[in-house]
């Protein structure tokens, strides 16, 4: 990540901050501190103020703080990190301090309050969040890199699928390409769910093996320079039924009219009742019971959310995920899904792995 687009986050920031009468915000959630100064460190946060910005963290990250935020001052304490954070906001004549209530501790915020008792704390939940709904070129391209990489890491582990493969075989060979072909990690425990297991909408891959007729969801991402992909392709092992063939076609079709509908402008609710109403009127609409996508960044879960209701409107920048599914006990799970880029009249998918019209029998 350049420096210079970070500092230009931080200058976006200190512009909220303003807007919210804050003369310090401390940012605690590691995705905010990664995005903010490419801190990576499982300890440490920052603390930014109109004309400052600190890394707190110890020892440990002494070192690495200072290459990976090299624009940040980095502040060691010993123990207790938010109390840390309390005395150097004093020391830097803070007053009114922000912090995400939804990521800081009670303990934290006790730390704080204790460390500088004159500070007035205020809770001040999604600034960060909120600048980071919309993504970069740079952005956009390691999503795209780390879309790339799932994609031939399916083509793989696609072939895989037979009578007597357990899922953890396959989910694992997935993780292994993926690591070997340059991603920092997968970027979440690849999802591979079979048979009854597939109606399970974020199923554990366990060591069942495949049998005959069993569809399969897998569910997989990469992780590159800290920004992750998602994708879901379900499968059927030598055979399937012709409940199964229609809930597929059900599934395809909700997806694609779903992608269809992106585009700058359009409320996110919206856009999940163009693909849940196809379900619906088929009379699965009790089986599709999650959200239509979510954001994809930093972390494979953030805003915004495709959901019933949901009024946020979706702004080109935004990544995204458009996922149906269907899932019944008696028969399994049908679930397809792609990661696309939102522009001003449409959408650029970056998912490059095929979607199959029908779906596709591993023979």
């Amino acid at each position: 990540m350049m420096t210079e687009e970070h500092a230009d986050r931080v200058a976006r920031l200190r512009t909220r901050m303003r807007e919210s009468e804050l003369d310090g915000l401390v940012v605690s959630a590691p995705s905010n501190v990664f995005y903010l100064s490419g801190f990576r460190g499982s300890s440490g946060a920052l603390l930014i103020t109109p004309e400052q910005a600190a890394l707190v963290s110890d020892f440990r990250y002494r070192l690495q703080g200072r290459e990976q935020a090299p624009a940040f001052e980095f502040v060691e304490v010993e123990r207790h990190l938010y109390a840390g954070v309390g005395r150097a906001a004093s020391q830097r004549g803070v007053r009114r301090l922000g912090y995400d209530a939804a990521h800081l501790s009670c303990e934290g915020a006790d730390e704080l309050s204790q460390a500088a008792p004159d500070l007035d704390l205020v809770a001040a939940s999604s600034l960060v969040e909120h600048l980071r709904l919309v993504k970069s070129r740079c952005e956009v391209d390691w999503i795209r890199a780390a879309a790339a990489l799932a994609d031939r890491a399916l083509a793989h582990i696609a072939s895989l699928v037979r009578p007597g493969v357990r899922e953890r075989e396959i989910a694992l060979e997935g993780e292994f390409l993926m690591r070997r072909e340059g991603a920092e990690a997968a970027a979440f425990d690849v999802i591979v769910a079979s048979g009854p297991r597939s109606a399970l909408p974020h199923a554990e891959t366990t060591a069942r093996e495949l049998q005959p007729g069993d569809l399969v969801v897998i569910d997989i991402g990469a992780r590159v320079n800290g920004y992750c992909s998602d994708m879901t392709r379900t499968f059927a092992v030598k055979s399937t039924s012709p409940q199964a063939r229609e809930v597929y076609d059900l599934v395809y079709r909700a997806q694609r009219a779903g992608a269809g509908a992106l585009r700058g402008g359009i409320a996110c609710g919206e856009v999940d009742a163009v693909a849940r109403s196809i379900i619906e009127d088929a009379g699965y609409g009790e089986a599709f019971g999650h959200g239509l996508g979510h954001g994809v960044g930093i972390e494979v879960h953030e805003a915004p959310r495709l959901g019933r209701g949901e009024e946020t409107e979706l702004a080109p920048g935004h990544i995204v995920t458009i996922e149906p599914g269907v899932y019944l006990p008696e028969l399994g799970g049908v679930r397809l899904e792609d990661l696309l880029a939102v522009g001003p009249d449409g959408a650029e998918r970056l998912t490059g792995s095929a979607m199959e019209a029908e779906i596709p029998i591993i023979r």
